[in-house]
């Protein structure tokens, strides 16, 4: 019958540097000459922006068909995000 304690295994959690780095998972960044986004790429921010921007606006002075409603702050906040999600990968 096996004994209720268990001897505690000492030692590292985590194999040693050396060994981390056999292991092949390692990826370089990419160079700084490789990575840029196209030229159409702040115009379509600008265009989500100002396009959230003035839906919300248009909404509130009622310009809009059917307006006031919901649907149009919502999408002009949609807009407004995705511009803002979409800055962060400008390169």
């Amino acid at each position: 019958m096996p004994s209720k304690t268990k001897a505690r295994r000492g030692g590292r959690a985590t194999p040693p540097q050396s060994a981390r780095r056999e292991s092949g998972r390692y990826t370089p960044p990419i160079p700084r000459e490789v990575r840029h986004s196209p030229r159409w790429y702040p115009w379509v921010l600008l265009g989500l922006l100002l396009g959230g921007v003035a839906a919300i606006i248009f909404n509130y002075i009622q310009l809009l068909p059917g307006s006031p409603t919901n649907w149009y702050t919502l999408g002009g906040l949609i807009g407004i995000l995705v511009a803002a999600l979409a800055a962060t990968r400008f390169r």
